[in-house]
């Protein structure tokens, strides 16, 4: 077990320098969500004004946090498809290293760069008028659950290349399942907005329960009353669907990467 630690610790480590060392993915993966923020609250700013907010911004930000956890997740598989591809990880099959290391080094490095992005749009926000009612101790718990969420989906990911094993296969599937959670959520919308049809999937899907619960922990529980909603409910759905996505892709992908 303190091999397999360490090894992680070690894994994680050589990931960061990496991306330290290409400093263009960190920029270009930081301006994609002060696009959106930039954008989204443009466009939508004038015409959305969900009950229990004060302002579209507050609404917004935890949804971009949350997307941006998402679409991040995806260059984990792509970052394990690349090493499968430049053969990085057969010399990591062949040093007297833990297996399941490997592929935690990834997704702990991954989730601190989501981390980092995700602070960077929470100061975005604060530009925008972003005004964060809760205590410090709230903010980050909501951060740090946004985080977890992320890291749970970098599994499901890594499970994608690990059967796909191309890069372009992965980049090219990838985004079939994240777009219709990301946009059937409420995300960028109430889900009372939506059709009822659309309702059924979107209110309980994880990345509603997700951003409702960041919501909360930002704004307090008030916000999410307005419409009918509970903030102890979308935790708790919220810390559910982490330890199932995490539980399930993470078993069949360690399973994956010792049959391959």
């Amino acid at each position: 077990m303190i091999g397999f630690f360490n090894d992680m610790k070690t894994l994680t480590r050589r990931n960061l320098l990496r991306l330290i060392r290409t400093p263009e993915v960190l920029i270009f993966s930081t301006i994609q969500p002060v696009l959106f923020v930039i954008l989204f609250d443009s466009v939508f700013g004038g015409s959305i004004s969900p009950l229990g907010f004060d302002s579209y911004t507050d609404f917004l930000i935890p949804g971009i946090m949350v997307q941006t956890a998402m679409f991040a997740s995806i260059n984990t598989g792509i970052g394990v498809a690349e090493d499968m591809e430049k053969g990085a990880i057969d010399r990591f099959r062949s040093l007297p290293i833990s297996r399941l290391a490997i592929l935690f080094g990834r997704t702990n490095a991954d989730s601190v760069r989501t981390l980092a992005v995700s602070i960077v749009v929470v100061l975005t926000g604060l530009l925008f008028g972003l005004r964060l009612t809760e205590n410090l101790g709230s903010i980050l718990l909501g951060v740090v659950l946004s985080v977890l969420f992320a890291n749970s989906i970098q599994w499901a990911f890594v499970l994608m290349a690990l059967l796909v094993r191309s890069l372009e296969g992965v980049q090219a599937v990838a985004f079939l399942p994240t777009f219709p959670l990301v946009f059937a959520a409420s995300t960028f919308a109430p889900v009372e907005n939506m059709p009822g049809w659309l309702q059924v999937f979107a209110e309980y899907q994880p990345v509603t329960t997700t951003v409702d619960s960041v919501r909360g922990l930002f704004f307090g529980s008030e916000v999410l009353e307005a419409s009918g909603g509970s903030l102890a409910t979308s935790i708790t759905l919220t810390v559910m669907w982490i330890v199932v996505i995490f539980a399930v892709f993470a078993s069949l992908s360690v399973w994956r990467f010792s049959k391959n």
